[in-house]
């Protein structure tokens, strides 16, 4: 019930930003949460590769400890 967001919502959530911070501001909120949810994917990324590198290391150490 409160995780979706319908398009009346939607609407309504778009008509109150634009009531509050103008026509003008629009384009310059929208280009910063852009950027933000840039930054947060690409955070994202580097911390699944360091985790996949570290799986990898503990993976290759286990292999060797095996072998001797």
């Amino acid at each position: 019930m409160f995780g979706r967001i319908g398009t009346q919502e939607l609407l309504l959530i778009l008509a109150l930003v634009l009531i509050i911070f103008g026509p003008r501001k629009l384009p310059e909120i929208g280009r910063s949460l852009g950027r933000g949810l840039k930054e947060f994917k690409q955070a994202a990324i580097e911390l699944r590769e360091s985790v996949d590198i570290e799986e990898e290391k503990e993976q290759v150490s286990k292999e060797r400890n095996s072998e001797n």
